[in-house]
């Protein structure tokens, strides 16, 4: 298991895509909207990891529902899982709240699925499939 991504809910990609350009010396690799979760996605990569800006494209967008209670900031992590539909049914057999009981398709067309943060202290958690 490793970090995949931090998903850092932002009001506007762009405001904040020159910060972060700024802050980390280069610009996003990608950038892309993902219309199931009312997402738009820049995608900074670091190492192994990566940031993900989020901005909500619509008011019930759960980013733009995160930063009308608790403004911009770090919204989740993602986890590597090598399978996502087994790790799902171990953690929900070991009484781990799930937001996702099957994977859907997240940035980049990956199989991702959530945890609530409810069960995992407080953070909301994303797993996502090892490709």
């Amino acid at each position: 298991m490793r970090i995949h991504h931090l998903g850092i809910a932002v009001e506007s990609l762009a405001t904040a895509v020159p910060l972060f350009e700024k802050l980390l010396g280069k610009a996003p690799e990608s950038e892309e909207n993902v219309a199931d979760q009312k997402v738009r996605v820049a995608v900074f990569r670091l190492g192994e990891s990566r940031l993900e800006l989020l901005e909500g494209t619509s008011a019930d967008s759960p980013i733009t529902r995160f930063i009308s209670k608790r403004g911009q900031g770090i919204h989740h992590l993602t986890l590597t899982v090598p399978n996502l539909a087994e790790a799902l049914g171990k953690l929900e057999n070991d009484g781990i709240h799930l937001i996702d009981r099957e994977p859907r398709v997240g940035a980049g067309n990956e199989r991702v699925a959530f945890l609530h943060p409810s069960s995992t202290a407080g953070v909301l958690i994303e797993l996502i499939e090892e490709s």
